[in-house]
């Protein structure tokens, strides 16, 4: 498959309007408490596979331990420790992000590749490896917890796409700027 028939690479997240995506202590709730106004049905069909950072992932784990949040096909998590135990319908990835994101991307099928979590985002981010950013903004202030980009990512310039809005939610969708 050559890059023009394989899908975006799209950093995916909900935020509060003080720019946070978690709140203290990587609190998540408040996301739950929009979950009916943030389906944006044409973000899943769009989606493929998904990449997390561990901490995201686990995170994502205490939500829901079902794991019935991962609904964006196969769940790839990129983690410097892979836990001892496997993990049904998460594949582990020890490799560099580049790797992971080649490896993702492809279990894809053309679709989409969501990657979740500040530290992964940035990371991909810095590497040019991404293409569009897609953000739920929230209407709460949480006043702490863990900022949309981590300290250092440096600048990286946007490009307005497109902006939707359901109930009190408002996605905005930003093409990056190579």
């Amino acid at each position: 498959m050559s890059d023009a028939d394989a899908g975006k690479v799209v950093v995916n997240r909900a935020m509060s309007l003080d720019g946070f995506i978690s709140g203290p202590d990587d609190t998540m709730d408040w996301v739950l408490e929009y979950r009916s106004e943030t389906l944006f049905p044409e973000v899943m069909q769009a989606t493929g596979a998904m990449l997390a950072g561990r901490r995201t992932h686990e995170v994502g784990k205490r939500m829901s331990p079902d794991g019935a949040d991962y609904e964006g096909g196969p769940l790839f998590v990129l983690t410097h420790r892979p836990p001892d135990e496997p993990e049904r319908g998460v594949t582990y990835l020890t490799c560099d992000v580049e790797e992971a994101v080649a490896t993702a991307r492809a279990a894809a099928g053309g679709k989409n590749l969501e990657i979740l979590g500040a530290d992964l985002a940035a990371q991909c981010l810095q590497r040019g490896l991404v293409d569009e950013v897609l953000v739920y903004l929230m209407p709460l202030l949480l006043g702490d917890g863990v900022r949309f980009s981590a300290a250092g990512l440096g600048r990286i310039d946007l490009e307005p796409i497109d902006t939707t809005r359901s109930g009190p939610v408002t996605m905005l969708r930003f093409r990056v700027r190579k």
